[in-house]
């Protein structure tokens, strides 16, 4: 495993993130076909520390609580302080309570504590906002979490999908009121979704804010033909969001560059995404899938590889802010 500083935080975290989003769903009713239980929750994230994972991202709406119990049970068998955790606050968690959702500061600091309890942890090492609130004030969302850091709660702070304007106002702010910075942002990014290197990207490079991109194989759509899409997880979600010609002729290069290495197309993902200096959340159920993620570190992309696989892009309509 290879490891790099997050940002400006100056905390060391390996260069590829589980994604916990896929655990949990019986208890809290929210199974999908593509989730798992605690054995192989446990399993793979027990697998991920053997190949030298520290870093773990999941949310207190994933699986409405589950998914960070199921984190929590299995990071207690391990020393707490070798683990970088980070969790995420916004979706409304109860449909009969609107305070259960959103950037307020009664939403952040009791849904801070639900999601301490359910990880058993009385820190969290990154705390981020999953999405941006137009109905909260950035000031009144900044300031319940610069709070939540002076008590102890949260080692640092990150943002998620938004727009570039709303980032830099939010950076702006911290610094004209002293509160915390947004240390990380957690973004769409991959081969076939590149909006984010017009605006976004500069602004963290410039305010050294580290990125750590999510569905960086596309949901999927990266991993295997575009001719194998029915067989797909969230086919039909990935299909809408990236259906399109330039996407299956940047798979095609995937696939053609994947077998010329002798390496699976998974493994093209995320190389080019490790090329960029991001730190991917790669999302899996799958022990031989973890493994096969790991072994991107090995892959080195040249500049003309990296043009090879980026020529075909094209703009596109902004997905994931939603």
């Amino acid at each position: 495993m290879e490891y790099t500083t997050l940002g400006d935080t100056g905390m060391e975290v390996s260069r590829i993130c589980l994604g916990c989003m896929g655990f949990g769903g019986s208890d809290s009713g929210e199974t999908f076909d593509w989730t798992v239980d605690e054995p192989e929750a446990t399993e793979v994230i027990d697998r991920a520390i053997e190949l030298g994972i520290n870093f773990f991202d999941t949310a207190n709406i994933y699986s409405y609580g589950e998914s960070e119990e199921l984190l929590g049970n299995a990071l207690s068998e391990y020393d707490r302080d070798e683990q970088v955790v980070a969790t995420k606050v916004w979706g409304q968690m109860r449909e009969e309570d609107p305070n259960s959702g959103g950037l307020s500061r009664k939403t952040i600091e009791q849904e801070l504590d639900d999601s301490l309890d359910r990880l058993g942890m009385e820190t969290v090492d990154l705390y981020q906002i999953h999405r941006f609130d137009p109905e909260t004030p950035i000031e009144a969302t900044l300031g319940a979490l610069d709070d939540a850091v002076r008590r102890g709660k949260v080692r640092y702070i990150g943002a998620s999908s938004m727009w570039a304007y709303q980032f830099a106002d939010a950076l702006h702010t911290s610094d004209a009121l002293g509160l915390e910075r947004f240390a990380t942002m957690q973004n769409h990014y991959n081969l076939v979704y590149r909006e984010e290197e017009r605006e976004m990207l500069p602004l963290c490079d410039e305010e050294n804010v580290g990125v750590i991109p999510w569905s960086p194989l596309a949901g999927g759509y990266l991993a295997r033909p575009h001719e194998d899409s029915d067989e797909m997880r969230m086919s039909e979600r990935t299909e809408e969001r990236y259906g399109s010609p330039q996407s299956e002729e940047i798979n095609d290069r995937v696939g053609e560059f994947a077998d010329e290495m002798g390496v699976s197309m998974a493994q093209v993902g995320l190389a080019w995404l490790l090329s960029k200096g991001t730190v991917p959340i790669y999302g899996t159920t799958d022990v031989s899938h973890l493994e096969d993620a790991v072994e991107a570190l090995e892959l080195d992309l040249s500049d003309s590889d990296v043009e090879y696989l980026e020529e075909p892009y094209e703009p596109m309509t902004v997905l994931g802010h939603e």
